[in-house]
């Protein structure tokens, strides 16, 4: 039993010896061919071979003037391979190892974009102006990004913001800014969405809680609109008139043509009665 067992032992090892070699067709590659076969993969399509043939590039030229760019390279590359946690990862790494580099303008801009486009198919819709003004965003006008979970919207703010603060005139900037408004409203929509959801089930004081935090942290959002509505409802149903009567006035005096108040005009009872 035991020189059989020895005996097949042997014949793996042997056998082992006689596989065909893997060759590495990228082993006697330069820097520059590494770099321009990863860029021909990068315009084709082919974004996991072009990750592949970037991180071989960094691996044995660390210190050469291609390294830095493979890096910014590979991040976008994630990106467009729909993994966006690998891609923020490869942004966070690129800055805070060249945190004064020409290009870090670009990869806290990337961060953001990863971001902004997490999870596409929930994306919120563009208001009407913004999607007018800005040809980047309009292809984004008939998605819903208010009822998506709200951290990647801040990473991608917090991400513009940064963008925009250090760097106010790079070419990114204009786009950042006109993202930064679109997503505080997006923001500010998902918290009226929580306090419409509670409203319709009861919980008035909860809707109230969220309607105000909307206008709190977002008082310049179109979305506050909705959100005195909400307040003015709540009030009324927890009959505390003063209050609602308070909130009314406030959304009359910055919101005098809400299509809330075409309806009073239609019926005997107060429009947030009928709404």
């Amino acid at each position: 039993m035991r020189l059989s067992l020895a005996l097949i032992l042997a014949l793996l090892i042997t056998g082992c010896g006689l596989l065909p070699e893997v060759q590495d067709e990228t082993k006697a590659w330069s820097a520059q061919k590494l770099y321009t076969e990863a860029k021909g993969q990068m315009a084709e399509g082919g974004y996991e071979k072009a990750i592949q043939y970037f991180e071989k590039l960094e691996a044995r030229y660390p210190y050469g003037r291609y390294a830095q760019q493979a890096q910014i390279e590979i991040a976008y590359a994630y990106y467009k391979a729909s993994e966006p946690a690998s891609a923020i990862a490869a942004c966070d790494r690129f800055i805070k190892l060249h945190p004064n580099h020409p290009n870090v303008d670009y990869v806290y801009y990337l961060k953001g974009l990863v971001n902004f486009n997490d999870d596409l198919g929930l994306l919120g819709a563009l208001t009407e102006k913004i999607a007018e003004t800005s040809e980047t965003l309009a292809p984004l006008a008939r998605q819903d990004m208010s009822e998506r979970d709200p951290k990647a919207s801040r990473e991608a703010f917090e991400s513009f913001k940064e963008l925009t603060t250090r760097f106010p005139g790079s070419k990114y900037t204009p786009d950042a800014i006109a993202r930064m408004k679109y997503l505080v409203n997006a923001l500010a929509s998902h918290e009226v969405h929580v306090a419409r959801y509670y409203y319709k089930r009861g919980a008035y004081v909860a809707a109230v809680n969220r309607a105000q935090a909307a206008m709190q942290q977002y008082p310049q959002a179109p979305a506050t609109e909705e959100a005195l509505t909400i307040m003015v409802k709540a009030y009324d149903a927890l009959g505390m008139n003063d209050l609602r009567d308070d909130t009314l006035r406030i959304m009359q005096k910055n919101f005098p043509d809400s299509r809330y108040f075409a309806l009073a005009k239609k019926a005997e009872t107060p429009w947030w009665k009928i709404w």
